[in-house]
Formats: C-alpha cells, structure tokens, sequence
C-alpha cells in the first residue's frame, strides 16, 4: 500500500531539514576544528571573516540547495507522473477514445493511486454508456421501423385506392399506433429514470391488493393463452405509487404470457422486516444460462426472431427494474435451478402500526 502524498511530504521535508542542520553543524566544525588550523596554523584568531570563510559558506549553501533541488525533484515527480498518465487519458478520452486507462503507477502516493483507480471506473463507465447509447440509437430506429413501414404502406394503400376503407383496416392501423406510442413512453419513462427525474406519487397501498387487481384485469388474456394463475398473495403495505406499480405487475404478467405460454404462474407477495416483494414464477422455458442479468438491458432478447413475432419491444424488464429502483428497490432474476423463470421485485416496506 503506497503512502499518503502528506505523510511522504511530511518525511521529504524532514530529511531535507536534517540534512540541512547537519551539514550546516559538521561543516563548520569540520571547518573550524581541522581546515582552519591546516591551512592558516600561524595566524591569529580573528572575528573578521577571511576568504576561506566565504568559501566554506559557499560549498556549504551549495550542497545544502543541491540536496533540496535533489528531494524537491524526486517529490514533484512522484507528484506529477500520475497527474501526467491521468491527463494524457483524459486527453485520449476527448476525443472520443473510451477504451484508453491510465495507467497505474508502480512507486505512487495512495492519492494517486486513489484518483487512477476512479478515474478508470469513470472511464470504463463512459465506454459502457457510449456502448449502450449506440446499441439504443440502432434498437430505437429498427424498432419503430416496422410499425411505422407498415403504416405508411397501409396508408399510401388507401390513398391509391388499393385497399378498401374498413373498420379492420383502420382498427389494424390504430394497434400500430398504440405499439408506437406505447415504445415512446416506455423510452421516456427509462430516460426519465436514468435522469432520476421519474415522477412518483407516493401512496400506502398493498402489494397484495394490487397484484390481484392487475391478475383479474388480464386474466382472460392469460388463460387464452393456456396459462394457470396462482395466487400467493399476503399483505405488504409499502409507500409508492400505485400506477407504476401496477406497471409493474402488468409487465411481469405479460412478459410471462409471452415468454411461458402453457404453463403455471405462481404470484406471491411477501412482507419482510424492511422489504416487500413481489415474487412472479413460472414452469416455462426459463432464461438461457447466464442471461439473468442481460434480461434487464434495453432492448435484449434471448431468442430475437421469437420475441419479434410475439411483438415484444425488450423495454417491459428493464422498465420493471427502473420503477423499483425509483422507489429504493430493485429488481432481479431468481435461480430456479432450471426450471422456468422467477422474477422477483422488492420496494421498501412501509412501517406500519
């Protein structure tokens, strides 16, 4: 472990006024006791200072301001060569390079150590964002392609005369609309998320109250699609707001119609000391290994071409994680031992009376 640029400043100046002292001390003794009588033995002792004198005092300044010029320079060095390997990174990283670390120095003080330490995470934070932005400029624009592809055709259909007005045309027209308007919203609320600027109104509702409204409300929607519902539900008072909550819910149960048609979906609500959880499990086909924690990036698929033909945008997972993580929880991928999936959300618990 390097030490302290205080405590090595500390030591430097210490030796520098030792050194200092003692030459100034054994110098003149030196001097005075064997010099002196050597070169003027049969001169008398005299208060005025003579030649000899004024060239003791030089060498003795000159070894003195050579051995501070020396200590100063080794410091300034220690000093600067981190500051130098930080600044040619930042540099680097101006100009769009992310990939580019300082590089650690071998005889630095702790702080240097310290400020390239953080400043490469900060840099391998940016590398990451860049990365992500990329990844969701190109995601964006595929996404909103299709639907938007196939309304202008539809609609340069109608104005030609192709089609034939219908209320099925217009009501097929009207679903890609809402498929649009529902992949912007969910944009704005991840942008609005990562800018910490997502809006709460903060209510004490149960957990438990509203997975079972959210389960009635799409029910139907779940048994066409040959799923079991089970309910495990007990209450679980927590301070948040009820719509994105509900959200919340609707997301997980239709991520789970999506993903594990024919099977048991287990909902459970649960109360700790200081948490409350929603727990949603099933028997399907489960998550590849080592997917548990991609499934929450933006716009991620674990089988693309499956997921597109089922219409899922990969914004309903990561949008459950920000809304958690907006009211201090989180959210995260069980291990079922590979068999089906289990998502679990927990907000902090709401003490209660």
């Amino acid at each position: 472990m390097a030490k302290s640029l205080n405590t090595q400043m500390v030591r430097a100046l210490s030796a520098l006024t030792l050194v200092a002292f003692g030459v100034m001390f054994f110098g003149w003794m030196f001097y005075y006791t064997v010099i002196y009588e050597w070169f003027y033995t049969d001169a008398s002792y005299s208060e005025k200072w003579n030649t000899g004198d004024f060239i003791v005092l030089g060498l003795i300044l000159a070894i003195g301001l050579s051995a501070a010029a020396l200590v100063g320079w080794r410091l300034a060095l220690t000093i600067v060569r981190p500051l130098k390997a930080v600044a040619s990174a930042a540099r680097s990283i101006a100009g769009g390079d992310f990939s580019i670390r300082a590089e650690p120095m071998q005889t630095s003080f702790g702080e240097a150590e310290s400020l390239i330490s953080d400043f490469n995470a900060m840099a391998s934070r940016l590398e990451s964002a860049e990365a992500e932005l990329r990844y969701s400029n190109s995601a964006i624009a595929h996404e909103l392609r299709t639907p938007l592809t196939i309304l202008r055709g539809r609609l340069q259909g109608l104005s030609d005369g192709v089609f034939t007005p219908s209320p099925e045309i217009y009501g097929r027209l009207l679903a890609h609309v809402e498929d649009l308007t529902r992949i912007v919203e969910d944009l704005r609320t991840l942008g609005l998320s990562n800018a910490d600027r997502l809006d709460l109104t903060l209510d004490q509702i149960d957990l438990a109250d509203e997975a079972e409204a959210a389960i009635a409300s799409v029910e139907q929607d779940l048994i066409g699609a040959g799923i079991t519902v089970e309910r495990d539900l007990e209450s679980a008072v927590v301070l948040a707001d009820k719509a994105r909550v509900r959200q919340i819910l609707f997301a997980i149960l239709d991520n789970a119609r999506r993903y594990a048609p024919n099977s048991t979906v287990v909902i459970r609500t649960r109360r700790t000391k200081d948490r409350a959880v929603i727990r949603c499990s099933d028997t399907g086909p489960g998550l590849p290994p080592g997917a548990e924690e991609r499934a929450f990036d933006r716009f991620w698929r674990a089988d693309d071409s499956r997921t597109r033909a089922r219409g899922g945008s990969g914004l309903g997972l990561p949008i459950v994680q920000a809304i958690a993580r907006a009211h201090g929880g989180d959210a995260a991928f069980i291990d079922t031992g590979g068999k089906g999936a289990a998502i679990e959300i927990w907000l902090p618990a709401t003490a209660t009376d």
